[in-house]
C-alpha cells in the first residue's frame, strides 16, 4: 500500500511540475517565434511587400498585418482586462514600421500571457468557435502564427529569396 502512495505522489508531482511549466515554455517558444518571424519579414525586400502569389491571397504586407493583429486580438481579449481595438490596415507603412509593429505585438502578447497564472489556463473563455480554455487560446496563437508564417516563407521562395534558417525552440 505504501508503494501505491509513493507512485501516486510521484505522478502528482510530475503533473504539478508540468503545469508549472506551461507559461514559461510558451514564452520561450513565443520569443523564438518572434525572432524567426522578424527574420522572415526582413528577408523580403520592401518593394516586394505587396507581392501575392494569387489574386485570392493576402499580400506579404497583409499577411504580416494579419499575424500581428490576430496575436493582439487573442492576447488582449483573453489575457488582459483591456479592450481590444482592431487596427486599420495601412498600406503606407514602411517595412521598418511593420517590423516594429510585429515586435510590439509580440511583446504585448507576451506581457499579457505572463500575467496569467497557471491555474487560469483551464478557464473557459467565449470564442466564436465555442468556449475554449485559455490554454487552447495559447495553442491557437502559436498555430495561427505558424500557419501564416509558413505562407510567407512560400512567398519568399516564389521570389527566389532564401528564407532564414528555421528556429524552433
Amino acid at each position: 500500500m505504501k508503494n501505491i502512495f509513493i507512485v501516486i505522489g510521484f505522478l502528482l508531482s510530475i503533473n504539478l511540475f508540468a503545469q508549472a511549466e506551461i507559461i514559461p515554455t510558451f514564452i520561450e517558444k513565443w520569443d523564438n517565434s518572434k525572432e524567426y518571424l522578424l527574420a522572415v519579414a526582413s528577408a523580403m525586400p520592401e518593394e516586394q511587400y505587396d507581392f501575392k502569389p494569387a489574386a485570392r491571397e493576402m499580400s506579404f504586407r497583409e499577411q504580416l498585418f494579419h499575424i500581428q493583429d490576430n496575436m493582439l486580438w487573442l492576447s488582449t481579449t483573453h489575457f488582459s482586462t483591456q479592450k481590444y481595438e482592431k487596427k486599420v490596415f495601412d498600406t503606407s507603412r514602411s517595412k521598418a514600421q511593420i517590423l516594429l509593429d510585429i515586435q510590439t505585438s509580440f511583446d504585448q502578447a507576451r506581457a499579457f500571457v505572463q500575467q496569467a497564472s497557471e491555474g487560469e489556463l483551464s478557464n473557459k473563455v467565449p470564442f466564436f468557435a465555442g468556449p475554449k480554455s485559455k490554454l487552447q487560446i495559447l495553442n491557437l496563437m502559436q498555430d495561427h502564427l505558424t500557419h501564416h508564417r509558413a505562407q510567407i516563407i512560400v512567398y519568399l521562395n516564389l521570389k527566389q529569396i532564401e528564407p532564414p534558417k528555421y528556429v524552433g525552440w
